[in-house]
């Protein structure tokens, strides 16, 4: 990713969505070493941002609805959630929460695009989102998988204006040519049962190492490491609850 903090209209946070809180912090920790602080408020709900260092990286969130699966989610920064859900709405896309105010952390907003994606805008007051980036450990990469990759494109550089670097194979997405994530089309490569989704990629200093090391902490590997052509080294695993999330190569950034 070429963005190395929050900037409007790019991702500022992931967290994960879990029926297995502290299962979920054990295998981080031991993935990515990331140390969990549960928010202890309990209007909070068992909130956990979990830190590299000082650096707040990612969180870790019970779930909040009994529709709600066990994923990762991606937030988007916004300077005005209620300006943004309403671009999104005309856009075509779903509001299914807020816009609220989470303390005086920021504003929320949870949406689905045209094409059945979950993504998430955060307008920052207190709380500007991820502290570092591309670093291992650290959100470095974030894709669309979809099956309607024209419409998701309209969608997508409508609501927030992302510059658009597309080859046959793959679409880069970046803010004024700062590339910071893509777009895959999921066409029969997916089991009809899965959803459209945003999938976080973490750096990694060493992939093959990282996989190894979740499938021993439980999880699961869904794409074995590979090496991209002209690109990085990757893998898909699945934390122990299923909860899929990307690695990849520090230093080997889109």
């Amino acid at each position: 990713m070429k963005l190395d903090k929050p900037v409007t209209g790019g991702p500022c946070w992931t967290e994960l969505g879990t029926d297995d809180l502290e299962g979920a912090k054990r295998f981080y920790a031991d993935l990515f070493g990331w140390r969990p602080e549960t928010d202890r408020r309990p209007e909070a709900g068992g909130y956990t941002v979990a830190h590299l260092g000082d650096a707040a990286v990612a969180a870790l969130s019970p779930l909040y609805q009994e529709s709600q699966p066990v994923a990762w989610n991606v937030s988007f920064a916004v300077p005005d959630a209620d300006d943004a859900a309403r671009r999104v709405t005309e856009a075509g896309g779903t509001v299914v929460v807020g816009p609220m105010d989470v303390f005086d952390a920021g504003r929320f907003v949870v949406a689905f695009d045209p094409t059945g994606a979950a993504f998430q805008m955060w307008q920052a007051r207190a709380f500007p989102g991820a502290g570092l980036f591309n670093a291992p450990g650290t959100l470095g990469w974030v894709e669309l998988a979809t099956r309607a990759t024209e419409r998701a494109r309209d969608f997508y550089t409508t609501v927030f204006g992302w510059s658009v670097n597309a080859s046959r194979w793959y679409t880069q997405w970046g803010i004024e040519g700062s590339d910071f994530g893509g777009m895959a089309d999921m066409g029969d490569r997916f089991p009809a049962q899965v959803p459209p989704h945003w999938l976080p990629y973490f750096a990694a200093d060493d992939v093959d190492a990282a996989a190894e090391v979740a499938a021993r902490a439980g999880g699961s590997v869904v794409v074995p490491p590979a090496s991209v052509p002209d690109g990085p080294r990757i893998a898909v695993l699945a934390d122990p609850r299923g909860a899929s999330f990307g690695v990849y190569r520090a230093g080997e950034e889109g």
